[in-house]
């Protein structure tokens, strides 16, 4: 059997955490999905899906997302059900988030981040660690160009 879900969308609004009575960081968002295709003449369709996200991920989310941001998830797709107060049965529908990327450009973000949340320059500069020289510089992209006339080793 396989439950997985990939999506990709903007913040609804600005993630919160909560934290349940043994600890646990937990945070729910929606992320709004445009839909693939358009039908001719109508406007493009967007979903709002709803998302939760636990303990280290969630502290993750609401520290580096803000409302509007582009969001990469993945995860898998759960239901759930309850009574309400009218005595009628409920459902909804979540993504429960295992693991999130940053989707935005560097210019719609304000700084850059790895998985693990910690920052890191745009363009830093490499050096070769076994001997001090400078290797290169990461240009916009992130890519590194190597000064060197040595032969590569691949």
């Amino acid at each position: 059997m396989l439950n997985k879900v990939i999506l990709m969308g903007r913040l609804t609004r600005d993630p919160e955490i909560k934290y349940t009575q043994s600890g646990a960081a937990v945070s729910s968002f929606s992320l709004a999905v445009d839909r693939r295709f358009v039908k001719q003449g109508e406007p493009r369709q967007t979903d709002f899906i709803n998302c939760v996200v636990w303990r280290n991920t969630a502290e993750f989310i609401t520290r580096y997302f803000k409302k509007g941001q582009m969001m990469n998830v993945v995860g898998s797709l759960q239901t759930r059900s309850w009574i309400d107060v009218n005595n009628q049965k409920r459902f909804a529908t979540d993504v429960l988030v295992e693991e999130v990327n940053f989707c935005s450009s560097k210019s719609e973000s304000s700084g850059e981040y790895r998985s693990d949340g910690t920052a890191f320059s745009s363009s830093p500069d490499f050096e070769d660690s076994t001997s001090n020289t400078n290797v290169g510089v990461a240009d916009e992209d992130g890519f590194i160009t190597i000064d060197t006339d040595d032969d590569l080793p691949f």
